[in-house]
C-alpha cells in the first residue's frame, strides 16, 4: 500500500478542483457523484492501509521528496500512517463519505451546490494532510488549511451578515490559537533541531533539560483554539450558521478533533509535562461542566447538539490530562459516529420542519419521521452513556481513569454525563413527543427526508450502536482491541507513567454509579417533558435568574465584547483619530502645506520681465566675486 498512500489525500483535491471548476457547467447529480465517489475511494484505500498496519503491527513512512533545508532545518514532505493515523483516516473519510451524500440530498436545492462540494473535498484533503503529515509543519500546513475550509463553509450563506459573521468569529478565534501552536514548533525545533515526530520523540527521552511545559503549553493553547475548550470556545455554537452537513462535518470528526488528535500524536511530549497534564484536564473538566449547563436550556436544536459537541470535547481533554490517551481517542471515535448521526438526524428534522429549529415550535414528530426518530434515539442512548451503546465504554474509560488520578475529577464528570442525558433527552422530547407545537403549514409539509438522507443516518446509528464493542475493558470480559492495537503509539508514556489500575469491583461501581446517573436524569426528563408537558417559555421574564444565566450563554461573549473588543475598539480609535489623523497625518499634511506656501512665494521670482532677470544676474556674480575675493569671512 505504500505506493498507493499519496492517493489518499489526492483524491479529495482532485474533487476539488473538478467541482470548483466544473460548478457552473457540471450538473448537480455530476457534481455530487464525484464529490462522493472520490472520497468513498479513498476510504476504500485507507481501510485497504489499515488492515496493512493491522498485520504488519507497524506504522508505514512514506517521503514524496524532501521540501527543503534551511541550515539545521531539514524538512521532507512525507507521510506517516501508523495506528493512530491510519483509525483517523477510516474516521474521516469514511464519515465524511456518508456526509458527502447526505449532502446530495440536503443541498440539492442550492445555487451553490457545486462550490459546497469543492468546499467539501478541500476541508476532506486538508484534514487528511493534517493527520498523514509525518512532521509538525505539513500538520500546520493541514491544521491551517481546515481552519481556512471552517471559515468558507460556515459562511457559505455569506449574503446574509450574521452567517458571514459567525464565519469570520471562527476564522479570527482559531488564529489566536494558532499562534501558539506555531510558536510551539517553533520551540520544538530550537529545543531538539528538527520537527520531525520520529527524531523529536525520539529526543524527548534523552534531553533532560527541555523545557516541555513551555512547548506543551503552547501546544495545548493551539489545540484550545481548535477543539473549542475555554476560553476559546465560543466560536463553535455560532458555527451553526452553515448548512447542516458542515455542523456534521466540522463538529463530529475532523475539524474540532484536530487539537485532541495533536496532544494524542505529541503524547510524549506532555507525559514528560505533568503540570501540563494537570492544566489539560482541568481545563477539559471545566469546559465540559460549563457547556452542559448551557446546553441544558437552549432551544436551538442545532445549538443543543453545538454546545453537546464543546462538552464533549472537554471530557476527551481531561481523558488526556489524566494520561488515558486511549480512552480520549476512543471517545474521538465513538463521537464521531453518534454526534454526526445526531447533527444529521437534526438536518432531517429541520428538512421536514420547513427550515424550522426551534424545538419549541416542533412536538409528536416520531410517528411522521419514524427513521430519524429512530437513528437520533440511538445516538441519543449512545452519547448518554448508557450500555451496551458506544459511548458507554467510552466514556467510562475516561471516568475510570479521571477517578484514579483525582476523585474530585470523577464526580465531576459524572455530574456533567447526568447533564448530558437531561439536555439530550430534553431535546428528543421536546421534538419527538407530545402534539405538534408548529403551523399548520409546518404539519402538512411534514414528510421523511429522501434515502441520499437516511441512509446515512442508518449507517451511522448501527455503528453508534457497536462501536463500542471494540473497547470493551477486562472487567466486563472483554480484550480492549483498540487499546491493544493502539499501544506502540502510547507505549513510551505508558513506561513513564506506569500503571494505574483499578480493582474489579470499584470498576464496576463506577460504572454503576454513571449509568444510575444518566437514568435518573433521562426519568427527570421524561416526568418534566412528556408526563407534564412543559414547554421552554419564551420571555425572558419568566425564567429563573439560572435558568436565564443558562439561555443567554453565562453572558460570556457579552463579557468578551466588553472586556476585549470594547476596550480594542476604543484603542483603536484614540490611535486613529490622535495618533493617526492628528499625529502622522498631521505632520505630513503640515509638511504639504508648507512645500506648498513656499512654492507660491518663490513662484513670484518667476515674473517674465528680462530686465529683472538681468539684474539678478548681476547680485549672482558680484555674490560670487565677493566669495571668491574672500572680502568677508565666516
Amino acid at each position: 500500500m505504500e505506493k498507493y498512500i499519496w492517493l489518499i489525500p489526492l483524491l479529495p483535491l482532485a474533487g476539488f478542483v473538478i467541482n470548483g471548476l466544473g460548478r457552473n457547467t457540471l450538473s448537480k447529480g455530476v457534481i455530487g457523484t464525484i464529490g462522493s465517489l472520490l472520497v468513498l475511494v479513498a476510504f476504500g484505500l485507507s481501510v485497504a492501509t489499515f488492515f496493512q498496519i493491522k498485520s504488519t503491527g507497524h506504522g508505514i513512512e512514506v517521503n514524496l521528496f524532501d521540501w527543503f533545508n534551511v541550515g539545521k532545518l531539514h524538512v521532507s514532505f512525507s507521510f506517516l500512517v501508523d495506528q493512530l493515523s491510519g483509525i483517523m483516516l477510516m474516521i474521516i473519510t469514511g464519515v465524511g463519505f456518508l456526509i458527502h451524500l447526505y449532502s446530495v440530498g440536503y443541498m440539492h436545492d442550492d445555487d451553490g451546490f457545486g462550490k459546497f462540494f469543492a468546499y467539501l473535498n478541500l476541508f476532506v484533503f486538508f484534514m487528511l494532510l493534517l493527520v498523514m503529515g509525518s512532521n509538525y509543519l505539513i500538520m500546520f500546513i493541514g491544521w491551517e488549511g481546515v481552519g481556512l475550509c471552517s471559515y468558507l463553509l460556515i459562511g457559505f450563506w455569506y449574503t446574509n451578515p450574521s452567517y458571514a459573521d459567525a464565519a469570520k468569529k471562527a476564522f479570527i478565534m482559531n488564529r489566536i490559537g494558532d499562534l501558539g501552536f506555531l510558536l510551539g514548533i517553533f520551540l520544538i525545533f530550537q529545543t531538539f533541531d528538527s520537527i520531525a515526530y520520529k527524531e523529536v520523540f525520539e529526543r524527548a527521552t534523552s534531553v533532560h533539560d527541555a523545557p516541555f511545559v513551555l512547548i506543551t503549553l503552547l501546544l495545548f493553547v493551539g489545540a484550545v483554539g481548535k477543539s473549542a475548550q475555554l476560553p476559546l470556545f465560543t466560536w463553535l455554537p455560532d458555527a451553526m450558521a452553515g448548512p447542516t452537513p458542515v455542523s456534521a462535518l466540522i463538529h463530529a470528526a475532523t475539524m474540532v478533533t484536530a487539537g485532541i488528535y495533536m496532544i494524542a500524536r505529541s503524547n510524549i511530549l506532555f507525559t514528560l509535562a505533568p503540570e501540563t497534564m494537570e492544566v489539560v484536564a482541568v481545563i477539559g473538566l471545566i469546559t465540559a461542566a460549563f457547556a452542559a449547563l448551557i446546553a441544558l436550556t437552549q432551544t436551538d436544536i442545532k445549538k443543543v447538539l453545538a454546545y453537546s459537541t464543546v462538552s464533549q470535547l472537554g471530557y476527551m481533554f481531561l481523558g488526556l490530562g489524566v494520561g488515558a490517551y486511549t480512552g480520549a481517542f476512543f471517545h474521538v471515535l465513538t463521537h464521531a459516529f453518534f454526534k454526526a448521526l445526531l447533527f444529521l438526524g437534526a438536518g432531517s428534522v429541520i428538512h421536514a420542519m420547513g427550515g424550522e429549529q426551534d424545538m419549541r415550535k416542533m412536538g409528536g414528530l416520531k410517528g411522521k419521521i419514524k427513521i430519524t426518530f429512530i437513528t437520533m434515539l440511538i445516538g441519543t442512548i449512545a452519547i448518554a452513556g448508557i450500555p451496551p451503546f458506544s459511548g458507554f465504554f467510552s466514556k467510562d474509560e475516561i471516568l475510570a481513569a479521571a477517578y484514579a488520578h483525582n476523585p474530585t475529577y470523577y464526580v465531576v464528570g459524572v455530574i456533567t454525563a447526568m447533564l448530558t442525558s437531561f439536555y439530550m433527552f430534553r431535546m428528543m422530547y421536546l421534538t419527538f413527543w407530545g402534539k405538534f407545537r408548529g403551523t399548520h403549514e409546518q404539519e402538512h409539509h411534514l414528510h421523511e427526508s429522501p434515502a441520499n438522507m437516511t441512509i446515512p443516518l442508518i449507517v451511522l446509528a448501527v455503528l453508534s450502536a457497536v462501536a463500542g464493542f471494540i473497547g470493551v475493558p477486562a472487567v466486563l470480559g472483554g480484550h480492549h482491541e483498540l487499546h491493544a492495537f493502539l499501544a506502540p503509539v502510547f507505549e513510551p508514556s505508558a513506561k513513564i507513567m506506569g500503571e494505574h489500575e483499578l480493582s474489579s469491583s470499584t470498576e464496576m461501581g463506577l460504572m454503576a454509579a454513571s449509568v444510575i446517573g444518566a437514568l435518573v436524569a433521562l426519568i427527570y426528563a421524561y416526568i418534566k417533558y412528556v408526563k407534564n408537558a412543559q414547554v421552554p417559555v419564551e420571555d425572558t421574564e419568566e425564567r429563573s435568574i439560572l435558568t436565564n444565566l443558562s439561555y443567554h450563554k453565562f453572558y460570556v461573549d457579552e463579557i468578551y465584547d466588553f472586556l476585549i473588543r470594547r476596550p480594542l475598539d476604543a484603542l483603536s480609535g484614540f490611535f486613529y483619530n490622535i495618533v493617526e489623523r492628528l499625529g502622522i497625518d498631521g505632520i505630513i499634511n503640515d509638511l504639504g502645506k508648507g512645500t506648498i506656501e513656499t512654492s507660491k512665494a518663490l513662484r513670484l521670482l518667476q515674473t517674465g520681465n528680462v530686465g529683472f532677470y538681468i539684474f539678478m544676474m548681476v547680485i549672482g556674480i558680484v555674490a560670487l566675486l565677493v566669495y571668491s575675493l574672500k572680502l568677508f569671512t565666516i
